[in-house]
């Protein structure tokens, strides 16, 4: 395995845990009725989602180089 593969595998593991802390405050702050933390959750989760989908390409783009 090379260091991009290996660093983009991380980036997908760093990704997908904040995904679901992400999803974690989103469920509390949906039980708190608490907006402020939901516009958090929500910008997190997109934050994840990003981060997922630039690992997965750079995988992808090691793959075919």
């Amino acid at each position: 395995m090379n260091i991009k593969k290996a660093r983009g595998i991380l980036g997908l593991a760093g990704a997908v845990a904040g995904a679901a802390g992400a999803f974690s405050g989103f469920r509390n702050a949906r039980a708190k009725n608490d907006k402020l933390a939901l516009a958090n959750a929500i910008a997190s989760i997109a934050v994840a989602l990003t981060g997922a989908a630039l690992a997965v390409r750079a995988l992808r783009k090691d793959d075919l180089a």
